[in-house]
């Protein structure tokens, strides 16, 4: 990769310099609402200010698994993690990335504050005979949401249309992403040539997230939700600048902790007429209990005064 970074080879793991990612979705409206994004949203919700969006980390990531996988990783790359904490405008961040043992084309992939805090954990793989991935491994010891509320309207199975979805250098990406390409590459983290023609990772997670609000899902709102758990597979890539592709959605599984409720979707991203996606997206969206007012009602309405959840 063309400037990429300084790393430190560590026995088998690889360390990328510590970066200062920048917040670009502090405007994002989620079906007309304000998002984890928004100072004001996030401070009453208990953090300290507006989250950067977890996938702007992938781009620390891309340099070291170019690095460890070579031409692969632009056509079959994929990225699996785990949101552990959030991160906020101005902390410094570095990522990790270790060898497997036993497999070429797997590794394990960590991101680290400076203070130590784990701001992620999970895998970067390439090619369709990698080991599964962090995601599909942590998905498969999950149990099934019991007694939904929020995602109550959203079962398993819903999916969406073909909705196509252009992004070009200078394209305004919604109310999701009210940003373009240009915008983003103008204070990404690990800036490259080639991302002037090829989708950068990070907004491969735009592309596909950008049309959420068609054909929304039945989330029970005002509701403030954010992404838990991501995986971004090229099947045949790179992703292009300028190029439309069509993106369907569908839940595969729906979660829960003590204080979210979660929809995990299938994203497929083809390119026209395609019977077989370029990219696929697995993303956890997971909605915050105490964002919604109605939600200790909502349950009683549906399982009566013993509901405990």
């Amino acid at each position: 990769m063309s400037n990429s970074p300084e790393t430190v080879a560590r026995g088998e793991t690889l360390t990328g310099e510590w970066r200062r990612p920048r917040q670009l979705l502090s405007r994002q409206s989620v079906s007309g609402s304000t998002s984890i994004h928004d100072d004001t949203t996030a401070q009453k919700l208990g953090f300290s200010g507006g989250t950067i969006e977890g996938p702007t980390h992938f781009s620390q990531f891309e340099p070291l698994a170019e690095k460890l996988f070579g031409e692969a990783w632009r056509r079959t790359g994929c990225i699996s993690v785990h949101y552990r904490a959030p991160v906020f405008e101005g902390e410094a961040v570095r990522a990790l990335v270790t060898r497997s043992a036993e497999h070429s084309d797997f590794a394990s992939i960590r991101m680290e504050k400076e203070d130590g805090t784990e701001v992620l954990t999970g895998s970067v793989s390439v090619g369709a005979d990698a080991p599964l991935s962090f995601l599909r491994a942590r998905l498969g010891k999950l149990e099934p949401l019991a007694n939904p509320v929020l995602v109550a309207d959203v079962p398993v199975g819903t999916r969406t249309s073909r909705i196509p979805v252009t992004m070009g250098r200078e394209t305004h990406m919604g109310d999701l992403y009210p940003f373009s390409l240009a915008d983003k590459l103008a204070v990404i983290t690990e800036p490259d040539p080639r991302f002037e023609h090829e989708l950068p990772l990070e907004m491969i997670s735009v592309l596909a997230n950008s049309i959420a609000d068609r054909e929304a899902f039945a989330v029970r709102r005002p509701s403030v939700g954010l992404f838990a758990d991501q995986e971004i597979s090229l099947r045949d890539g790179p992703l292009l600048v300028g190029e439309t592709y069509e993106i369907t959605r569908e839940v595969i599984a729906r979660t829960g902790s003590r204080k979210t409720e979660s929809l995990w979707v299938e994203y497929r991203i083809f390119r026209p007429e395609a019977p077989r996606p370029a990219a696929t997206m697995l993303l956890n969206l997971a909605s915050l209990k105490a964002s919604y007012p109605d939600y200790r009602a909502n349950a009683r309405a549906l399982y009566g005064d013993d509901f405990d959840g």
